[in-house]
C-alpha cells in the first residue's frame, strides 16, 4: 500500500455565515432603524449565506 498525501481543503463556510449575519443586521438596521428589524435582517442574512453556499458556490466533495 502506498501512502497517499491528501490535500486539506480550507472550509470558509463560517466566514460566509458571519458576513451574511453582519450584513443582514447592518442593512436592516439602516433601512428600518429598529432592533426587531435588525434581528429579522440577521435571519435573512443567514439564509442568504446558506443559499450562497449551497447553490452558488458548492464545493466538490470528492476532490
Amino acid at each position: 500500500m502506498e501512502n497517499q498525501e491528501t490535500e486539506e481543503v480550507k472550509n470558509f463556510d463560517n466566514l460566509y455565515y458571519i458576513v451574511g449575519l453582519l450584513a443582514g443586521i447592518v442593512i436592516a438596521y439602516i433601512v428600518k432603524g429598529t432592533f426587531l428589524w435588525a434581528l429579522i435582517g440577521a435571519v435573512l442574512g443567514l439564509l442568504s449565506a446558506g443559499l450562497f453556499i449551497k447553490k452558488v458556490a458548492p464545493r466538490d466533495v470528492e476532490n
